[in-house]
Order: structure tokens, then C-alpha cells, then sequence
């Protein structure tokens, strides 16, 4: 099934700009394929909410170890493709004594881990974003923290040189009372949205063969036909703010829209079986004067006592998930494709939120009602103030079970179609490697791009820059956008 067109570029349309959609974008037009990434918003990256790296899958008690080691390999890949999107703090992962759970239980996953990283290391030294193997994490009982209790806090994440430094601040804020030990600091780092949409922008522009067309609206796909049958490719209608009509010619596609994947899968005539769910974070100002880690508080999923995540920014800004129905998680929120459609029908009121932003009411009630979840292992942070924006979005998971954290895409190669199925952003880079494989499998592609090229580092004030540009047009806090602890990349 080779290329209609031999003596001209393979064309592959990527639709959507997400995380995934400007990854796969990024590897195809690296590989020297013509690619067209179309996003109908203004800029790429814009939801749904992240804020971390997910470097082993700590905060998900219930998922598999052979899990948790893929969110570890995918995450030191996405870090070493944006190093400037991400933020070098501990998380600081911890379990209430009122929780069903034992804080111990973590123990033999993080030993497993740690060995896994090890290996990853030894096979690539470049692989050791995360610091060195024996330093992945670290255990404090109650001894540790009244020790650290006794020094001072560093004051900036720049004064925080090792662990200890920022468990001295945790132990400063913190009602440690409440949670069962030992508290576990573990290298699961904070991954910023803003500079890792201004990344994927800046090396987008580089490569003259990425054309990115923000603005962009794809209203129906055509499939075309070799003269024997076979697909040749498909015919792309789509609209910009410019122009009502246009189309577009490519030899295959590739679908990265997010929750709205089933749309696109409805318009190209294939059902995929998948669920979309509605989540929010908030963001809030409180200026505890000392350099915070993210700090986890497990909980049960769904309950009035679901996990609390709360997530420091420069200048006294945090974002916090409370997975519980009054905060992050919302009635109707998760719904599922239906016989008729690939499309989960995602409720009215939660697509205007995307679309046209948030209901004032109810976001200042969500908001104060995340400060009040995480100021009770947070007293002081009872006094923190609401800020006037979320960070919100819909995110799709390809199968029945919510719990699932890991998945890649699906490939169908007699329609010249990809669906990328990722549920957390760090399987991007995976799920571009799955769609080089299948084009170099339909000889659409040639062999040699299956190795990952040597990635160029960015100007880092200029990702900075970009993302604080973002902020603004997105309506954030620009501190939200601004550098906390930069990553530097092994040798």
C-alpha cells in the first residue's frame, strides 16, 4: 500500500492540537512527512487540566505496577522532549489516618520502581532526568518530620536543594498529625501547561514542513480510492476564521481531538467504544512565604474523602484537585459512545464551560469549596483566595473502567486512520512512535524514522516568554507560566 503520489511528500493530516496531537505533529514532520496540524482554537494545548508528570503513577493506588513503570519510561521521554515544561520539585505523597488505605502499601511499588528507573538509566544515561536512580524517593516518619520541624524553611524554590528542604516546608504547613507514616517524597515532577504549549509551538515553527493552522474547524472527511479500491487518502473539509470553506488532500489521518474524538471518528465512519469525562482544577493565591512541594492526600475516588492534590506555582499560586463530587468531579460529568455514535454526549453546560468559560457562581463555589477540602491537613490555608478562572477540560478513556491510566492509539490501516487514544499526556511521544510504526508498515514511510531524532533544546527565557503570552490570552495568573525550578538534562 504504497504512496499514491511517490516523488512527492507523505501528507498526513493531525487533528487536533492537544498534548498528543502537537507531539504526533512534532515526530512526523521531524521524520520529513508533510504535516498538517489543525486545532480549532486559538493556540495549542489549551485542556484539559494537568500539573504533573505522573513520573511512576503514584497518586493511583489501584493501577498495576506494569502500569506505573509505563508512566515512569513515557514520562523521562515527554521530559526529555520539553525539558522547559517542566518544573524539578518532589511530590510529597501522603496517606490520612481516616483513609481505608495503609500508607505502607506504597512501599513495595516504589522499590519496584526505583529498580526499573535504574535500569531505564543504565541503558541511557540521558535518562536520568529524575535524578539519580537511589534518590527516586524517599521515606520520613514521625521522628524525620519533628526533626525537620526544628529548621527553617527555604524561601524559594531556588533556596530547596535536596529532599530535605522541601519536607522542612511541608512540615511547616502541614497538620502531620492526620496522616499515617511514613510520608513518602517521591521525583514526580510538575508539568506546566503553558510552557509546554509554548514549546510545542516554537519547535513546530522550526521545521518548515509542520504547518500549524490554529482557527480551524474540520466539518467532514472524504475518503478517496485508488483506481483497484484500495484508500489513497482522505479529503478534509474544513472552515477558518478566514475562509467558510476549504479542503484539504492528505494520505492519512490522524485522529488527536481530545474529547471530541468521536466526532471525528463519526465523520470518517468508524466506532470506537470509549468514555469522555468532565474534570476541573482551581486555582487559588496564598502566600505561605517558603517553597512548597505538591503535596498528595489519598483518598477514595468519587467520595466526600477523595484524593486532594495541591500544587504550587511561583508567587504564591496553587492549583488543587479534590476528586470528590462538589470539586473536580461533576454529576453527568462522565458519560459513554452509544450504539449510534463514537461521541460520548458531553452535557450543555459543561461544553459551554470549554467553550465560552465558566459560570461565575459556581466557579467561586467550587473554588472555596477546594480551599476548605485542602485546608484541613492545610490549616493556614483556610485564609487563601479564590482566583477568577479554573483549569478545566474533558478527558476520554478508550474502555469501560475509569481507573485505567495507560493507553496508546488505535491504528486502521485499510482506512489510512489513527485514533490516539492517550488518556494521560505523557503517552504522547508513544503514541507518535505507534503511528510512525503503522506508516512505515504501509510503506508509507521510510524505515530509518523509526529512531527518535535528537531533539533541540529550546531557548528557555523564549518558552518562558511565549508562555507567559499564553497566560494572558488564556486569562491566568502569569506567575502560573513563569519557571519554578528549571530541569537540566543529563549529559
Amino acid at each position: 500500500m504504497k504512496n499514491t503520489q511517490p516523488n512527492q511528500p507523505l501528507r498526513v493530516a493531525v487533528i487536533g492540537g492537544g498534548v498528543a496531537g502537537s507531539t504526533i505533529a512534532l515526530r512526523l514532520a521531524t521524520a520529513g512527512v508533510e504535516t498538517f496540524l489543525l486545532e480549532q482554537n486559538a493556540s495549542l494545548i489549551n485542556s484539559p487540566p494537568m500539573c504533573h508528570l505522573h513520573a511512576g503513577g503514584n497518586l493511583y493506588r489501584e493501577i498495576p505496577l506494569e502500569d506505573c513503570k509505563t508512566l515512569l519510561r513515557q514520562c523521562i521521554d515527554i521530559a526529555r522532549l520539553y525539558p522547559d515544561s517542566i518544573d524539578v520539585r518532589p511530590t510529597v505523597i501522603t496517606v490520612p489516618k481516616r483513609d481505608r488505605g495503609n500508607a505502607s502499601d506504597l512501599l513495595p511499588r516504589l522499590a519496584a520502581l526505583t529498580a526499573h528507573y535504574a535500569e531505564l538509566v543504565a541503558q541511557d544515561s540521558r535518562n536520568a532526568v529524575l535524578g539519580a536512580p537511589e534518590h527516586y524517593y524517599r521515606l520520613y516518619n514521625h521522628d524525620d518530620l519533628a526533626r525537620l520541624a526544628e529548621q527553617t524553611p527555604p524561601a524559594t524554590a531556588e533556596d530547596a536543594h535536596v529532599t530535605d528542604d522541601w519536607l522542612t516546608a511541608f512540615v511547616h504547613v502541614v497538620d502531620w498529625g492526620k496522616l499515617q507514616m511514613p510520608v513518602v517524597a517521591v521525583q514526580e515532577y510538575g508539568w506546566n501547561i503553558f510552557r509546554l504549549a509554548a514549546s510545542a509551538e516554537l519547535q513546530l515553527a522550526k521545521l518548515p514542513n509542520a504547518h500549524v493552522w490554529t482557527n480551524t474547524k474540520v466539518h467532514g472527511l472524504q475518503m478517496q480510492h485508488n483506481a483497484d479500491g484500495t484508500p489513497a487518502g482522505w479529503t478534509i473539509d474544513y472552515q477558518t476564521a478566514e475562509q467558510d470553506s476549504a479542503q484539504l488532500t492528505v494520505d492519512f489521518i490522524v485522529n488527536a481531538c481530545g474529547f471530541r474524538t468521536g466526532m471525528l471518528d463519526d465523520m470518517a465512519g468508524i466506532h470506537a467504544k470509549r468514555m469522555v469525562e468532565f474534570k476541573a482544577s482551581y486555582i487559588s493565591h496564598w502566600q505561605p512565604h517558603m517553597a512548597l512541594p505538591e503535596i498528595i492526600f489519598h483518598g477514595e475516588r468519587g467520595t466526600p474523602q477523595g484524593m486532594a492534590q495541591f500544587t504550587p506555582y511561583t508567587h504564591g499560586y496553587v492549583q488543587l484537585h479534590g476528586m470528590t463530587p462538589n470539586i473536580t468531579l461533576f454529576e453527568n460529568g462522565l458519560t459513554h459512545s452509544t450504539a449510534d455514535s463514537a461521541q460520548p454526549p458531553v452535557a450543555a453546560e459543561h461544553v459551554r464551560y470549554i467553550e465560552q468559560g465558566w459560570d461565575k457562581a459556581v466557579l467561586q463555589t467550587r473554588t472555596e469549596s477546594a480551599i476548605a477540602y485542602v485546608s484541613e491537613f492545610i490549616p493556614k490555608f483556610a485564609h487563601a483566595e479564590p482566583v477568577d478562572n479554573a483549569l478545566y477540560g474533558a478527558q476520554q478513556v478508550p474502555s469501560d473502567d475509569i481507573s485505567q491510566r495507560v493507553a496508546d492509539c488505535q491504528i486502521f490501516a485499510d482506512k489510512r486512520y489513527a485514533i490516539a487514544e492517550n488518556i494521560k499526556a505523557n503517552s504522547a511521544l508513544d503514541v507518535a512512535d505507534l503511528i510512525v510504526e503503522a506508516l512505515i508498515a504501509q510503506d508509507l514511510l521510510d524505515p530509518q524514522y523509526r529512531a527518535h531524532p535528537q531533539w533541540q533544546r529550546l531557548n528557555a527565557q523564549a518558552v518562558e516568554a511565549r508562555a507567559i503570552e499564553l497566560a494572558k490570552q488564556r486569562h491566568y495568573p502569569v506567575d502560573m507560566a513563569k519557571v519554578n525550578h528549571a530541569l537540566v538534562l543529563p549529559e
